[in-house]
């Protein structure tokens, strides 16, 4: 691999997971030369996932609660990979032809550029200003939420989405009250089809969370602090804690005028460059052309972020031998007791449950055919299952093979449940 010379500037935009693996992998592809990382918030890189989950959990028997997880201490970026790191600094601004980021009144220049600004939540008019709203993105949301759950908090979820059913769930173990409140007649449509949603939906009535599916929000009420949420049909559901996760937009803001092409984040090809000479986008904010699944796409998950910031460096430092990013989605999420983890694509013609009965037990595996290929698998604690299934997305596995291997692990399965004197 050809590596960019050392005498030019890689700057990367987005202290973030997929901003974090773009400068580790120039390092490790042997780039010498200068590198920055600008990051908007104060904190160093950590890790999100486990801001909705076990960062929200209670405090341990000595009375210590959850740390974030931070992936590199500071001395590590400095000293070990030698990165000229700038936090607490937001990019205002993109001058493409002189190569420039824009941090306010200051300047900063590029030879190489990587764009990982991520996604900011949508936020809901009329609620700002009003203690206890807050969205779950950030660190500093999940530390004013956990506070707020620490204090005993009757809590809304706006949005029936995988974060907020996961506060809801950490609330539920708290013993609080949660409601969950959903415009849409069925949850999670959109990542994981009718049918799944709403047997995955089914676990919070079965925790005591109450979910209102097909439900607008009309205003946020409260005197300083919230006191309430009114639906549209005039419904008044008490709070003290409202956490809206009605989803994120991509942050391009800042990006106009830049001569990228903007819609629905940062347009890429398939090699995470945005046709702009140097400079390349990753994670959250890259829309690009995924090859494993023919279909542009946008991804919101852990493992495209980490993957797209490592291979949008190697290919920005040798573009000439710039490989194609395709990957199989992954994204896993634990509510209550049970584990849901999805693979690949939820828009099929068909979806089969091949194991399990969402009505009866506590897991279960679907699969979802495109064609005569297998494009997608759900798994409710089946976490045995989840990757053998992804591996086989990634080499365009039939429909026919699919079944055919999900007979054989459904009977292996039954096998050992009888085994342990399991009906």
């Amino acid at each position: 691999m050809a590596v960019a010379d050392p005498s030019c500037r890689l700057v990367v935009v987005g202290a973030s997971l997929a901003g974090l693996r773009a400068v580790e992998a120039a390092r490790k592809a042997g780039f010498e030369g200068e590198i920055v990382l600008i990051g908007k918030e104060d904190h160093l890189p950590y890790d999100r996932p486990p801001l909705s989950k076990a960062f929200l959990g209670v405090a341990d028997e000595s009375g210590v609660l959850p740390e974030p997880t931070y992936f590199r201490t500071e001395e590590t970026l400095r000293d070990e990979l030698d990165v000229d790191v700038r936090l607490g600094v937001a990019a205002t601004g993109l001058d493409t032809v002189g190569r420039t980021v824009h941090l306010g009144a200051e300047t900063v220049r590029y030879d190489l550029l990587v764009i990982a600004t991520g996604a900011h939540p949508r936020l809901i008019p009329g609620a700002e200003g009003l203690d206890g709203v807050y969205p779950l993105r950030t660190l500093d949301d999940s530390l004013a939420v956990r506070a707020k759950l620490e204090e005993g908090a009757r809590t809304v979820v706006i949005g029936a989405g995988f974060i907020g059913s996961e506060v809801a769930s950490t609330a539920r173990k708290r013993g609080l009250d949660a409601t969950i409140i959903e415009a849409l007649p069925t949850p999670l449509v959109r990542a994981t089809g009718r049918d799944m949603g709403a047997a995955i939906a089914s676990l919070h009535e079965k925790n005591g969370t109450a979910l209102r599916c097909g439900a607008g929000v009309a205003s946020i009420e409260g005197n300083g602090k919230v006191e309430r949420v009114v639906l549209d049909d005039g419904t008044v559901v008490e709070a003290d804690l409202v956490v809206v996760g009605i989803g994120v937009v991509p942050s391009v803001d800042w990006l106009a005028g830049s001569g990228l092409m903007l819609d629905n984040g940062i347009v890429c090809d398939e090699n995470l460059w945005t046709g702009v000479p140097g400079v390349y986008a990753a994670g959250d904010v890259a829309s690009w052309v995924n090859p494993t699944l023919g279909q542009r796409q946008r991804m919101e998950n852990w493992t495209a972020a980490a993957e797209q910031g490592a291979a949008a460096a190697r290919n920005a430092l040798d573009p000439e031998n710039a490989k194609p990013y395709g990957t199989v989605p992954y994204f896993w999420s634990d509510w209550y007791d049970v584990r849901i983890q999805f693979v690949g694509s939820p828009e099929a013609d068909e979806v089969l449950l091949v194991d399990g009965d969402p009505d009866e037990g506590k897991r279960w595996v679907a699969l979802y055919r495109r064609g005569d290929r297998l494009i997608g698998a759900l798994t409710v604690n089946g976490q045995t299952e989840i990757m053998k299934y992804r591996v086989m997305i990634m080499k365009g596995a039939g429909w026919a093979e699919a079944l055919e291997f999900a007979d054989k692990r459904r009977a292996a399965h039954a096998e050992k449940l009888a085994a342990a004197g399991v009906s």
